[in-house]
């Protein structure tokens, strides 16, 4: 099981989503952030004054898959949210240790299954 942080640009959210629906991946968690990496700071005006703009809005989705998911997941996220400029974002995974779904008790793989999928059939 992996952790996949990811922070794109707010207008590539969308597409992002769609992506990530179309991967098979449900399960997914947004924050709006601001951060400071590669992209240049920007001086804009405002009400007649000028300001340095040094960190740049972000959406940060965070989501936690099954390791057979981690390289749709990461795929869907890079075709989706690549514009090729400076700030495009980037991807962090991390292992997860352990997940429990607090409803059910279900731990690990089976509290990554979204609720309401078919149940597998018994090997």
């Amino acid at each position: 099981m992996k952790l996949i942080t990811a922070f794109v640009r707010p207008d590539r959210l969308a597409a992002v989503k769609e992506a990530l629906f179309k991967a098979g991946v449900q399960g997914i968690t947004l924050s709006r952030v601001s951060g400071h990496g590669g992209q240049a700071a920007i001086h804009e005006q405002y009400r007649g004054s000028t300001f340095l703009v040094e960190f740049h809005e972000k959406v940060q989705l965070t989501i936690a898959v099954s390791d057979s998911f981690v390289g749709p997941t990461i795929d869907a996220i890079v075709r989706s949210a690549r514009t090729g400029e400076v700030g495009d974002g980037k991807i962090f995974v991390q292992p997860l240790e352990r997940v429990v779904r607090i409803r059910t008790g279900e731990e690990d793989g089976d509290a990554l299954t979204p609720v309401g999928a078919p149940a597998a059939a018994p090997a």
